[in-house]
């Protein structure tokens, strides 16, 4: 902790002198450490998410207040920040697209990239359904502009099909829960933890998951490299534009995606603690979270060239499916005033 603390202190030093990219909007000057314990960061979160990561990291207690406030999926947490009811979050990989095509006041801040393997279409395990193409007809349940749509879309494009061949309910991941396991859908996109959730306790079984093998990939396995994966698996740290401009506030989410970094690195490397402190915290099963973290844990990541064209072809594949109404450029929506403090930190723990 003395060590987070040290860093941190350096960090918010620099933060105002640090060269920063064009990207980026201004940046405010670092607040002091007293006036940093006069502001409240509000945070959206999700089932399982960064609340519960740095509770078992034990980076839970921090120097400013943080009101957590919890969210069904991305698309809600982005909609709040775009109207400035929180001030940052964590989502993933599709929800800043439809925010940026809206032209959202949202900024992604801090990336990881982890396992595709929980990001899932799945069907009952007596379904008729055994191949992409059999998906045809079917009425498939899926979060509206979540990471899962994404995955659906580039699902059905591998089939050579389109959103029109099949019926999308568009449902959030409780409700499409239950309509998954009462069979009043065939098929659900959908992440971990409810993946495994629905695995072991809905008689769920796997169609494809996001590495785009049929039945599923061994648990943990990456997108592969060669650009044939059917999620890029990346999730992000967004903050509202207002949030990033406010100089007390700016320096608590400086803060905070560091300590998120922390966490991250920590996690990948304490799996079974974290998923016990992670069935505490949702009220999870066991088996169910030590299933789902081997697929959800996800180190930090640099807001590079390449993630950003992977996110700009997702984007294009969502205006192409009729889905996002225009073309947009994503990189207008990556601030990268983090970055350099970022990776300077994962460099530290890696060499510690």
């Amino acid at each position: 902790m003395r060590k987070l603390l040290i860093f941190l202190l350096a960090a918010l030093t620099l933060a105002a002198c640090s060269s920063r990219p064009a990207a980026s909007s201004a940046v405010p000057a670092p607040v002091s450490s007293t006036d940093l314990t006069k502001v409240t960061l509000r945070v959206g979160d999700q089932k399982g998410g960064s609340q519960a990561l740095l509770t078992a990291a034990g980076l839970v207690n921090t120097p400013y207040h943080i009101q957590w406030s919890t969210f069904t999926s991305g698309p809600p947490l982005l909609e709040a920040a775009n109207a400035g009811a929180i001030d940052v979050g964590g989502v993933g990989n599709t929800p800043p697209l439809f925010s940026a095509a809206a032209n959202a006041k949202i900024a992604v801040i801090a990336a990881t990239q982890g396992p595709v393997t929980g990001d899932t279409v799945l069907v009952p395990k007596s379904s008729p359904i055994h191949s992409l193409a059999d998906l045809r007809g079917k009425k498939i349940a899926v979060a509206k502009g979540s990471s899962a749509h994404g995955h659906l879309l580039l699902t059905l494009k591998k089939a050579g099909l389109t959103p029109s061949d099949v019926t999308i309910s568009y449902l959030q991941p409780a409700d499409a829960y239950a309509a998954f396991s009462q069979h009043e859908v065939d098929a659900w996109t959908i992440w971990d933890p409810y993946t495994s959730q629905a695995l072991q306790q809905a008689g769920a079984r796997i169609l494809v998951d996001g590495t785009d093998t049929i039945g599923g990939a061994k648990p943990g396995t990456p997108a592969p490299a060669d650009g044939s994966a059917l999620s890029n698996g990346y999730s992000f740290t967004v903050a509202s534009r207002a949030a990033l401009a406010d100089a007390g506030t700016n320096s608590a989410i400086h803060d905070y995606v560091l300590r998120l970094a922390k966490a991250q690195v920590w996690a990948s490397a304490h799996l079974s603690a974290w998923a016990s402190v992670w069935a505490q915290q949702t009220g999870l099963a066991g088996t169910v979270a030590r299933a789902a973290v081997v697929n959800t844990t996800r180190k930090p990541v640099p807001l590079t060239t390449a993630l950003v064209a992977s996110e700009q072809q997702l984007a294009d594949n969502f205006v192409a499916a009729k889905v996002l109404p225009t073309k947009f450029t994503f990189a207008d929506f990556v601030d990268h005033r983090f970055d350099g403090d970022i990776a300077a930190y994962v460099k530290t723990e890696g060499n510690s």
